[in-house]
């Protein structure tokens, strides 16, 4: 996949993505072109997940916030 990672992808096509790019560039069988242009996708790829996690988690506070409270042993005894 080239160009930019959109907003349409997936964190885990994203992932798959990156991973099968730090394996390329493992293998140590691209030349300079191709690892540069590896490097800058996987930056990319790299970005984009980062800001799916950090959207996702501050979902997760949002939620927690309206929707968890504090649980004791003495309110479900009661109840």
């Amino acid at each position: 996949m080239s160009g930019k990672a959109n907003k349409t992808m997936s964190f885990e096509k994203a992932m798959a993505e990156l991973e099968q790019l730090v394996a390329e560039l493992e293998s140590g069988k691209l030349n300079l072109d191709e690892s540069l242009a590896a490097y800058k996708r996987g930056a990319e790829l790299s970005a984009f997940c980062r800001t799916r996690l950090d959207d996702v988690q501050q979902q997760v506070r949002v939620l927690e916030a309206g929707a968890l409270q504090v649980f004791s042993a003495t309110d479900d005894a009661n109840g």
